[in-house]
């Protein structure tokens, strides 16, 4: 039987619980340093408890130290990481081969998606080198994937399923550091694929006026699942690290029912971490930070990627504009209104405005200030108050079924408890054998099935007694207590006394460091290098449309060289590789407004 996990985003402590509770099988979150999410790090003692939390449900936390190292820092980050092995981390994901080099305690290491994991010999290499599960580059194909997994079938393979797109191949995006000083490598990207360019001919023509060329769509596989699985994807992941509570909780319900699902009839494919959650909401990603919704690459080249119109999240479409009235817009629409609501537009020169609802009633809406907004608008809902209110308090409940068993022994009794985690105790209490006046099991079952605050719900007593005995309900209790007290070693304590080396690591002083040239020379020439294509996105594609018979944004054929400029006047060149199917963002050297 082969273990399928779904592994969820934590910015913090909190994020983490919510996401066990929401049925993830692993979390993964960033460490107080290097991480790929600068604004996301956390304490060693916040990841310590989260592990606690999450051992509880057979369920692991992963702690993302994947920036790229300097020299000074190799020594802090190898303490880092034995510090996370005491805190009871259950793997590393990792960028810098450097790490491959180290002296590191015995914790798996996985490979980030920032190592740009594409090919079969790429994950055969990382796989030699002792990395137990690898993140597959989002770009890839189901086929592509299922070429890999065949190639290596004994490593388990990751794949992203939800949330924001990164435009460049990740690991190989040099553009934040090299306008803004801030590199993306170092976990502080400027998201420079978010800002709005105009697209230039070498003659200075400008093709495309003020949009977000480079800014995608967001990820959404929930309906590709099962077809992944078969490709070979092991563990499924939301992105996230950054996003709040109320998306977590969201994005890890509507995935969890997701898989359930298959999994009821896919017996060949088991969850990876125990307990069943109960929901006081529905599952809606719609309702979450979304730009649309796109599956990538998974069929190869399709014309859904991107979104050059906003680089926000629009949200839910709920209607349009049916009248303009004087501090009112009517709206026509199936959906509720609540007073603060955050409704969007897009206004006649194409640009996403906001308003926020002061008073619903009804499909009667009165906006806090009249925006210039026209009838027949589309609108969409970029914050629902109703929706953030009910995600605010207490949405999920986990538990893991157990059973107890109650026998009478010589000189008293022995209680035993089962686990479907596959946990076992059983304690003999001392204690008088006294006849019960009458049969007292409905009183044993209803004391012992008490479980509180505990991971466990028991719905099921066996009583094994030759004739009815009186227990007192504050001695079963009692025992009760006593056994379900931490039935089993976490693996916070098994790592606090384990002092064995990382030995599956290779101490290979041939392995190159990944480290960024950026750091000890100049910065790449070549800023960034995509699977999304501008011609192919715009209908200007030369191997599909040689003929550019079928545009779908404009009437002129494009002549290479092409650009792209900024607001600023900063203009950078398109490299387009037909052979690959690859476009790349070059720096141009000949502009003398860029000073990196």
């Amino acid at each position: 039987m082969q273990s399928i996990e779904l592994l969820s985003p934590a910015k913090n402590l909190e994020c983490g619980i919510a996401a066990i509770d929401h049925g993830a099988d692993a979390v993964y979150i960033g460490a107080k340093r290097f991480g790929a999410r600068a604004a996301a790090g956390n304490t060693t003692e916040d990841i310590q408890a989260l592990c606690c939390y999450a051992h509880r449900y057979g369920a692991k936390v992963y702690v993302a130290v994947n920036t790229l190292l300097r020299e000074e820092e190799k020594e802090p980050a190898r303490q880092l990481i034995w510090d996370l092995y005491h805190a009871g981390a259950d793997a590393i994901i990792i960028q810098d081969t450097t790490f491959l080099q180290m002296d590191l305690p015995p914790i798996p290491l996985h490979a980030s998606t920032q190592m740009d994991n594409r090919t079969a010999e790429k994950v055969s290499w990382l796989k030699e080198q002792g990395v137990k599960q690898i993140v597959l580059a989002r770009e890839l194909s189901l086929e592509e994937i299922r070429t890999i997994h065949q190639a290596v079938p004994d490593v388990s393979l990751e794949a992203f399923v939800h949330g924001a797109l990164c435009v460049s191949y990740s690991g190989r995006c040099y553009a934040s550091e090299y306008c803004f000083g801030r590199s993306a490598n170092r976990g502080e990207c400027a998201q420079f694929c978010r800002l709005p360019f105009s697209l230039q001919d070498v003659e200075g023509n400008t093709l495309i006026k003020d949009k977000y060329l480079l800014s995608l769509r967001d990820m959404n596989r929930i309906h590709r699942l099962e077809e992944m699985m078969d490709a070979g994807i092991r563990s499924f992941k939301i992105e996230g690290r950054l996003k709040d509570i109320a998306y977590v909780k969201n994005a890890t319900a509507a995935y969890r029912q997701a898989i359930d699902t298959i999994l009821k009839r896919r017996t060949e494919f088991s969850r990876s971490s125990y307990g069943t959650s109960t929901y006081t909401f529905t599952p809606d990603l719609s309702r979450s930070f979304l730009r649309g919704s796109t599956d990538y690459f998974l069929d190869y080249r399709t014309n859904d990627l991107a979104e050059p119109n906003t680089p926000k999240s629009k949200g839910r479409e709920v209607g349009f504009v049916k009248e303009v009235r004087r501090g009112c817009i009517v709206v026509s629409s199936t959906e509720a209104f609540s007073n603060g609501d955050g409704l969007c537009f897009f206004d006649a020169e194409g640009r996403l405005q906001g308003f926020r609802v002061n008073r619903a009633d009804g499909n009667h809406l009165y906006p806090a200030s009249m925006p210039d907004i026209r009838k027949g608008d589309r609108l969409w809902r970029s914050f629902d108050k109703r929706w953030e209110s009910i995600m605010e308090g207490k949405t999920a409940e986990r538990r893991i079924q157990a059973h107890f068993t109650l026998e009478e022994t010589e000189h008293g009794f022995r209680l035993t408890f089962n686990t479907k985690s596959g946990i076992t105790k059983s304690k003999i209490f001392h204690a008088e054998h006294q006849p019960a006046r009458t049969n007292q099991s409905a009183s044993i079952k209803d004391i012992l099935c008490k479980l509180g605050d505990t991971p466990y719900v028991c719905n099921e007593v066996d009583i094994r007694f030759t004739q009815p005995w009186f227990i007192p309900r504050s001695k079963l209790a009692e025992w009760r207590r006593d056994i379900c007290d931490e039935p089993r070693t976490s693996s916070q304590e098994q790592n606090s006394t384990n002092e064995e080396h990382n030995t599956s690591q290779p101490n290979n002083k041939s392995i190159p460091s990944l480290f960024s040239m950026t750091h000890n020379s100049q910065i790449p020439t070549n800023l960034m290098t995509c699977r999304f294509c501008l011609r192919h996105a715009w209908g200007q594609c030369k191997k599909e449309n040689p003929n550019n018979k079928q545009e779908k944004f404009t009437n002129e054929r494009w002549k290479d060289p092409l650009y792209l400029v900024l607001a600023d006047g900063r203009r950078f060149l398109l490299q387009f590789n037909c052979n690959k199917c690859e476009m790349a963002v070059i720096a141009d050297k000949t502009d003398t407004s860029l000073k990196p």
